[in-house]
């Protein structure tokens, strides 16, 4: 049984659970605290430090998304003290991150960019500290060639590397390098990869930043393209995942993780990565019916009873076990499950098999 806790919030009562930060007790009573290091699907990271909070009886802000929140806590989020260190803080992540940069396709709809705007940070602000960023260009990810990464727009937030050792139980992250030139690089022992990159992307989903991108997309998107996405199910396996399609031009360019359906965010790297096939000029768009030895192009009405045919004179003059059925695992469960009741309850026939080849 869940212990419930109060505690004060800016003078509000507000009520959470034992075993919740402060962050997710102020989100769940609609009270906003800035993060950029914090993921619903992570643990605590605390590596970004815009989520400090005023905690009465502490002797200097705490980080909310790794502080246990406890009954009787006197909390403050938003005095003057603590919107400046987070304008502080901020000002000095966006030294080695520009606000114009219209190469990625998170521009304008970036979170850095918007806790930018809602701070009143400029590019002109960040130019006058007088700070040279090490100049960057994207890197081919060490770990996986579908991923590429770009250091110039990375915040060094962990989220990555986190995901990667708590999401995939893989490990295979670690940063790298000193002060600026701090990056995100696969772990090497003796020369070699200390682990087994499987190219699931989880890395790149929980990215806030856009700082891990789809290689194949960084070399066909141009530069401030715009990217919309439609949800739906991924055509794969029959576990039927959702995701969004990222879509340029009416050309589907990848997928990318959204939060609910079976898989919860999580995509295999055929799902995240292997979509490329739908625009194959080889692919099958319509029925085809055999005739006199070549393939025609024909209605979908046309070629349900073309086969429903076949198979009633075949079961007549042949009987039931002298037809099989062969289904796909690119099929629903629900799919499946109808195709090999038609052929045991309605043909009579256990000659039924599944290609399960994705």
């Amino acid at each position: 049984m869940t212990t419930s806790i109060s505690i004060i919030l800016n003078n509000i009562p507000c009520e959470g659970h034992a075993g919740q930060t402060i962050l997710e007790v102020a989100r769940a009573n609609g009270i906003r605290i800035p993060t950029l290091c914090h993921h619903e699907r992570l643990k605590p990271i605390g590596s970004c430090r815009l989520c400090m909070v005023e905690v009465e009886g502490s002797g200097s802000p705490v980080a909310a998304c790794t502080t246990p929140a406890r009954s009787g806590m006197i909390v403050r989020t938003h005095t003057p003290a603590l919107e400046k260190l987070r304008r502080d803080t901020l000002l000095l992540l966006l030294v080695d991150h520009r606000l114009d940069c219209d190469s990625c396709e998170l521009d304008g709809a970036c979170r850095v960019q918007e806790l930018a705007r809602c701070y009143g940070i400029t590019q002109a602000e960040i130019d006058q500290l007088g700070f040279c960023p090490v100049p960057r260009g994207p890197v081919t990810y060490g770990a996986t060639p579908l991923i590429t990464y770009h250091p110039d727009r990375c915040i060094r937030c962990g989220r990555c590397v986190k995901a990667c050792e708590e999401i995939s139980e893989q490990a295979v992250l670690s940063f790298a390098g000193r002060g600026a030139a701090t990056t995100i690089a696969p772990m090497e022992q003796d020369g070699k990869f200390s682990g087994e990159c499987l190219s699931c992307g989880e890395c790149m989903a929980v990215c806030p930043v856009n700082a891990l991108t789809e290689t194949h997309v960084v070399e066909a998107l141009p530069d401030g393209a715009r990217v919309k996405k439609i949800r739906t199910i991924c055509p794969y396996c029959g576990c039927g995942c959702t995701m969004d399609l990222r879509i340029h031009a009416d050309h589907v360019l990848g997928a990318a993780s959204c939060r609910g359906g079976v898989n919860d965010g999580s995509l295999c790297a055929k799902g995240r990565f292997g979509l490329e096939f739908i625009h194959s000029p080889e692919r099958i768009t319509a029925p085809l019916v055999r005739e006199n030895g070549t393939l025609h192009e024909v209605s979908w009405e046309k070629a349900l009873e073309f086969t429903a045919l076949r198979l009633h004179e075949t079961v007549r003059h042949h009987g039931p076990d002298r037809v099989a059925g062969l289904s796909s695992a690119r099929c629903t469960n629900e799919e499946n499950y109808l195709f090999q009741k038609l052929f045991r309850a309605v043909l009579g026939t256990n000659n039924v098999d599944h290609c399960a080849r994705l």
